[in-house]
């Protein structure tokens, strides 16, 4: 090999591209955003907080957050998460009251998933000052 004759660099295989942000939607980093509520380290100030993290948790399949923020008159016994779901996205349409000055509110949204969406109007209450998820309705 001559001196000006260089060899090949190996190219390595470049890592998937990382996504800073929550798999809630919000431009917050996962530690930041949802993940805060997750560890237990604080609880969510609105419905629609409780709501884009119990989201989180289903793409993280986090059922101890999941049981945990579900009301204790309608929490199932477990969580069945259904084998190869893939969430791969949340919209929130609309919400009603669910803030600091309400006990009770609504969050309507549409969460996409790997062949498919659901669209639900969700709703919230105040159990000893933390928002909780009491039930849904499927919205066509």
């Amino acid at each position: 090999m001559s001196r000006h004759t260089q060899r090949p660099r190996r190219r390595h295989p470049s890592a998937p591209p990382h996504n800073p942000h929550c798999p809630c939607g919000l431009a917050e980093t996962y530690e930041n955003c949802c993940g805060r509520f997750h560890t237990g380290g604080t609880t969510p100030p609105t419905a629609e907080a409780l709501m884009r993290s119990r989201y989180t948790a289903f793409v993280k399949r986090d059922e101890r957050y999941l049981l945990r923020t579900w009301h204790p008159r309608t929490r199932p016994a477990r969580v069945d998460f259904e084998p190869g779901l893939k969430w791969t996205g949340l919209e929130v349409l609309e919400t009603t009251d669910g803030s600091a000055f309400h006990s009770a509110g609504t969050v309507t949204f549409r969460a996409s998933y790997r062949g498919g969406s659901l669209h639900e109007r969700s709703r919230f209450e105040r159990v000893d000052g933390a928002w909780v998820y009491v039930d849904g309705e499927f919205v066509e």
